[in-house]
């Protein structure tokens, strides 16, 4: 049976480093809220935050909503201005 040469150019496999340990900090487990709208709604959304700021665009006005903050809402609604102009 012939045995294969390696080529002059192979490389050995060096040993790995070992990664520096970061501090694991736990995150609050995340759910899913969904809600139905039609296609046109959902354009809509995509225009004024952009693909994908979309689903954080929603959660920012749901959340301003939820705790009353109107000064978040209003913040939302002019990025979503900026964002259309």
């Amino acid at each position: 049976m012939a045995t294969k040469k390696k080529s002059p150019t192979s490389k050995k496999a060096s040993p790995k480093k070992a990664k520096a340990e970061t501090p694991t900090t736990e995150k609050e487990a995340l759910v899913v809220f969904a809600f139905r709208l039609t296609q046109v709604e959902r354009d809509q959304i995509h225009k004024t935050a952009g693909p994908r700021n979309a689903t954080q665009f929603i959660r920012r006005v749901a959340t301003a909503f939820a705790h009353e903050d109107e000064g978040a809402f209003r913040e939302v609604l002019t990025e979503a201005r900026e964002g259309r102009s």
